[in-house]
């Protein structure tokens, strides 16, 4: 007897690993994480709930694999040809950035996670490599990797939980601005234009220049 994963003569099997990843993906898209249920991806799939079990021991493990699908590609994207450690490291960082702004909560997901795939192993060692070859000591690339990959994620995290999902409204709109004019806070009321701006790229760039600039310290 078949199991509702099993192929039947004549016919594809309706669940693979790659399959189950990408529908998970595609409903994380469609309702964000909280909705992301293994009940709910195995309806979609149309498989009884157990047969993902055959892949995923648990929703851990199934996260995992969406973080390691998200990054795809991230490795190489961008490098700088010039020899400029400083442009191929922001190349990679941005390129996280776009790959975790690609998908509704995808921060969340990645953050949650400790992918030792291809995709993931990739982008540090590229990173790594970078300034390796840069002349940084093995301890500050692999350090270094930690900050980038931290402030990138943490960024695009509190970016992602900022905007909501298109057709939604913000929840928390105004109340930021609103609290500093009804307080006593006179430095915070002359930067508020920059403080409630939601141009998150400008945002992203100025902390990554700062970081690079820190880590050009260490290089010399």
């Amino acid at each position: 007897m078949s199991s509702p994963s099993s192929p039947t003569r004549g016919r594809p099997a309706r669940l693979d690993q790659a399959r189950t990843v990408q529908t998970a993906l595609d409903l994380l898209d469609e309702s964000g994480l909280d909705a992301l249920t293994m009940r709910r991806l195995a309806d979609a799939l149309g498989v009884q709930a157990g047969a993902l079990y055959r892949y995923f021991a648990t929703k851990q493990d199934l996260l995992t694999a969406m973080a390691e699908r998200m990054v795809g590609g991230v490795a190489g994207a961008g490098l700088a040809g010039d020899g400029d450690w400083s442009e191929s490291v922001a190349c990679l960082a941005r390129a996280l950035r776009t790959a975790l702004l690609a998908h509704r909560d995808g921060a969340r997901v990645f953050a949650g996670t400790h992918s030792t795939g291809p995709n993931t192993l990739g982008f540090s060692d590229s990173l790594v490599g970078v300034l390796r070859e840069a002349g940084f000591s093995d301890d500050e690339a692999a350090r270094a990797l930690y900050a980038v990959a931290n402030f990138t994620v943490g960024h695009t995290l509190e970016e992602q939980a900022a905007v909501p999902p298109q057709g939604e409204e913000p929840t928390d709109a105004g109340k930021l601005g609103e609290a500093v004019r009804a307080g006593m806070y006179p430095h915070l009321a002359a930067t508020l234009p920059v403080l409630t701006s939601t141009d998150f790229t400008a945002h992203f760039e100025f902390g990554l220049r700062l970081l690079l600039d820190g880590l050009g310290a260490v290089e010399q």
